[in-house]
């Protein structure tokens, strides 16, 4: 492999730009309106029931839990409704250690 002098280099440098790279300009996709799309045709997605909501109906979460075990049911509402229901049963634990 042959050296290269100095002013071979430069040359080569200054040859291939002012070293700058430049990247690709990546923009924000935008939707297409509801009415291109058929607006009755997608399902909406509603938020996952958070924690509080199990808690209040423990029964609720208790069968929401069997489902996910199941495999029918999965999310986020799986996860609440068993940090829900750890939570009532480790209060109701709790309780009767105290005895109230």
């Amino acid at each position: 492999m042959a050296r290269r002098s100095s002013s071979q280099l430069r040359r080569l440098r200054s040859a291939s730009g002012s070293g700058f790279t430049l990247r690709p300009v990546i923009l924000p996709v935008v939707a297409p309106s509801a009415t291109s799309q058929g607006a009755g045709l997608t399902p909406t997605v509603s938020e996952a029931r958070g924690t509080q909501y199990f808690e209040a109906n423990i029964e609720e979460a208790r069968e929401l839990v069997a489902q996910c075990a199941a495999g029918s049911v999965r999310g986020q509402e799986c996860a609440n409704a068993e940090v829900a229901i750890v939570e009532t049963e480790g209060k109701e634990r709790f309780d009767a250690f105290m005895g109230r």
